[in-house]
């Protein structure tokens, strides 16, 4: 697909879309990395909390916790009223490595299971500043494994597994499909990656063209980038499980779907890791959005865009668990 680097719109032309813009906008100064951590995780909550959109009557909620090296981590289960199969999609949050929870993707999550008929495993990993990388992937590693090893009491089948996950979640499924291959455990199902960060060249494609995008901002990225790499960034930027694209062996990994948007930075980061996953043989499929921007799962209830994008991503991941 061949996109224009320099595309004169201010950003999409769906009202809708704007309208959701508008109303989040509310809860975030005009610079919210100028605030404190904790001021950003507030204004974050309160986003999420504004646009959740309610459980769906029966939708059995559960939390748990799985072992991990690092202590224990927080799990949310949810089971809709209607399942329709025995698989399971294990679910990674966005926020940029440093906002959000089980709290903040709950309505989300129950959304995907009750549309895709599937139970939801979310993962509540640990954020930076306060714990740097590899910690939410080491968290996200953890979980996962104890997913499949608990697969029988969980009543899941291990072989209809999916990893998911938005945004900073997306790198994080990607990068624990990367590293149970290279260690010869189980692998998922297929991996559903929502506008993920892959780690691309920020000097080109959409990390310029889409540099000042409603939504998110190249700025954004890199704030979001040094924040959850630490004092060691430029070793910890070379590692593939924070960069996936750096990887030079894509064989032996799950079929994919990713979902780029085009008012977003990160779009070309889907293009590009789905180009090198197919080189390889491995079944990618990339869902261009051209009216959405980063971070609009929450339109769904506004965007007819975000609507199809929601579910086509159900309709996926109901698909890859059957």
């Amino acid at each position: 697909m061949t996109i224009m680097q320099d595309d004169p719109r201010a950003g999409p032309d769906e009202d809708e879309i704007w309208a959701f813009m508008e109303a989040g906008s509310q809860f975030y100064p005009a610079e919210p990395a100028s605030l404190s951590i904790a001021e950003q995780r507030r204004c974050y909550d309160n986003l999420c909390a504004h646009f959740h959109a309610g459980r769906p009557n029966g939708m059995q909620v559960t939390d748990m916790t799985a072992p991990a090296p690092a202590g224990d981590v927080a799990l949310r289960q949810y089971i809709p009223a209607r399942r329709s199969n025995e698989g399971a999609a294990i679910y990674m949050h966005g926020g940029g490595f440093i906002l959000g929870g089980l709290d903040s993707h709950d309505d989300i999550c129950c959304g995907i299971a009750e549309d895709a008929g599937a139970m939801v495993v979310a993962v509540d990993y640990r954020l930076a500043p306060e714990h740097i990388f590899p910690a939410a992937f080491d968290d996200c590693a953890a979980a996962v494994n104890w997913v499949f090893e608990s697969a029988d009491h969980l009543n899941i089948d291990p072989d209809r597994i999916v990893l998911a996950g938005d945004s900073a979640g997306g790198t994080l499924a990607a990068a624990v499909c990367l590293a149970r291959r290279d260690l010869s455990l189980k692998m998922p199902a297929g991996q559903v990656l929502i506008y993920p960060a892959f780690g691309g060249d920020k000097s080109r494609g959409s990390y310029l063209s889409r540099r000042h995008a409603p939504g998110l901002t190249t700025a954004d990225m890199e704030y979001y980038e040094q924040t959850y790499l630490g004092a060691d960034a430029a070793t910890n930027r070379s590692s593939k499980f924070y960069a996936p694209l750096l990887e030079h062996d894509f064989t032996n990994l799950p079929p994919a779907f990713l979902v780029a948007c085009e008012w977003d930075p990160l779009r070309d980061d889907c293009f590009d890791y789905a180009r090198c996953l197919q080189a390889a043989g491995i079944e990618a499929q990339v869902r261009h959005e051209p009216e959405l921007v980063h971070a609009c799962l929450r339109a769904r209830h506004w965007s007819p865009a975000a609507k199809a994008m929601f579910d086509a991503i159900t309709a996926t991941i109901s698909d890859m668990s059957r």
